[in-house]
């Protein structure tokens, strides 16, 4: 596992150099957010597929 620094440094190289500060504020926070997703679904668990859809049933259109 790479260190907050390390992975925003990898960001930088993937980004073009004429990038904004939004640009970068933004890969940063879809990262974030993604590692966030990450550790909750390792100490949470996720759902199949079928529980996804019985859940969101009443939502859904038939």
């Amino acid at each position: 596992m790479s260190t907050p620094k390390e992975s925003i440094q990898s960001i930088l190289k993937q980004l073009p150099d004429d990038c904004s500060v939004e640009d970068i504020q933004y890969h940063l926070y879809v990262s974030e957010k993604v590692r966030r997703s990450i550790e909750v679904a390792d100490t949470r668990g996720t759902r199949t597929h079928n529980e996804a859809k019985e859940r969101l049933s009443k939502w859904l259109i038939k």
